[in-house]
């Protein structure tokens, strides 16, 4: 499945890693039904009170899903609905209160937002980068986007989203504009990011998720209104597959870095 998780009893920290290096843990379609399962089961560990998430290899915390596997996946033909299955990706949409801080080192783009949007907070080590190559691709990025608005102000999310695969946001800027709470050396971001799980479990486990809670009521509205009009959007505006395939195999590999 590639996916591991450690727990560790003393600290009541759970360490979940996307573990396919080889591939920048893009996430396969049974990875996501897994990482689904995973969230729901730590609904009944009490033992479990703070949860870490990263990716293996150092090089990528996510890369997005698989092209492959997204290429299996059948769609109806009704504008108003699309089957995404990253939608169950993340811990809130498996109904998991418990904190979850994202560790990422190396690249984090596309698909890789939909565990970032809903982390508590995100560490990252210096050589981090963080884009969304969507549009660059003929695709229209909505759910990301919708993700990547709670964490990043309005024009940083705007250009990430437009600039596609042509600039990638560093560590440093995304600590900057907030989406990261704390920058570490490189190869660090585990680490820090364990020692804040720790002091998080230590605390009363009711108050911690009800704070978790609370926090996430506050655009809870917006935000699902705003998910209920994804769908159309991205049925309306990718490119037909073929021409995404096209795009995607004679793109270079040339960005910036900002």
């Amino acid at each position: 499945m590639s996916i591991r998780v450690e727990r560790d009893k003393e600290t009541g920290v759970a360490v979940v890693t996307l573990d396919r290096a080889a591939k920048h843990n893009a996430i396969t379609l049974e990875m996501a039904r897994g990482l689904a399962s995973v969230w729901k089961g730590f609904r009944y560990e009490d033992e479990v009170r703070a949860v870490v998430v990263t990716g293996a290899g150092g090089r990528a915390f996510c890369t997005g899903i698989d092209r492959e596997d997204a290429g299996r996946i059948p769609q109806p033909s009704s504008p108003y609905t699309i089957d995404d299955p990253l939608l169950t990706l993340g811990p809130k949409a498996n109904d998991l209160w418990k904190p979850v801080i994202a560790a990422v080192e190396g690249l984090a783009c596309g698909g890789a937002f939909y565990l970032l949007g809903e982390a508590e907070f995100v560490v990252a080590g210096e050589g981090a980068a963080f884009f969304d190559p969507h549009t660059t691709y003929g695709m229209v990025s909505a759910f990301e986007t919708i993700h990547m608005a709670r964490r990043m102000p309005y024009g940083e999310v705007a250009r990430m989203a437009l600039m596609g695969s042509a600039e990638r946001i560093s560590a440093r800027r995304a600590y900057e504009t907030g989406l990261v709470s704390e920058l570490t050396p490189a190869g660090g971001a585990l680490d820090a990011a364990r020692a804040a799980a720790a002091v998080i479990a230590s605390h009363p486990t009711e108050a911690v998720q009800g704070t978790v809670r609370a926090l996430w009521s506050v655009d809870g509205a917006a935000r699902a209104q705003a998910f209920a009009h994804a769908p159309h959007l991205v049925t309306l505006g990718n490119l037909p597959a073929d021409r995404q395939t096209e795009l995607f195999t004679r793109r270079g590999g040339g960005h910036r870095l900002r």
